[in-house]
């Protein structure tokens, strides 16, 4: 059996910094998810309208993704590949509902948008990084 001789370097931080932007994301959107369920009036939208059809739909959507990029995001730093492919896929999901949010918190929405560009490099570039035998 082949040794491997590959060794953790410095970038293996970008895995445990998009692990930490998946709690603290995934947190927000517990948040979100749950004002959409119990406060109605909370979004406030322009003329322009929300891409958001029912925001009791919507609210449980956010936190579905906020309890999944919590989970997951613990479960990027043990280096298990299915938890970075599930990561990325979620991180994208997360990526279009802040586009779909755009209108109504547009700060908030590009902020969000940046920080899922950054967490998906991570992902995809750096992951190989963060094994189970480290």
């Amino acid at each position: 059996m082949a040794q491997r001789n590959e060794q953790a370097t410095g970038w293996i931080g970008w895995i445990y910094f998009a692990s930490m932007m998946m709690l603290i994301i995934g947190g927000l959107q517990i948040i979100s998810g749950l004002l959409g369920i119990f406060r109605h009036g909370f979004f406030v939208v322009g003329t322009h309208g929300l891409v958001v059809w029912n925001y009791t739909a919507w609210g449980w959507i956010e936190l579905i993704i906020g309890i999944l990029l919590i989970i997951i995001g613990l479960s990027v730093i043990s280096g298990s590949t299915w938890a970075r492919v599930l990561a990325s896929i979620i991180v994208v999901i997360n990526a279009i509902g802040n586009l779909a949010f755009l209108p109504a918190y547009p700060i908030w929405s590009i902020i969000a948008l940046i920080i899922d560009g950054f967490v998906l490099y991570a992902l995809t570039v750096h992951g190989r990084e963060v094994r189970e035998d480290y």
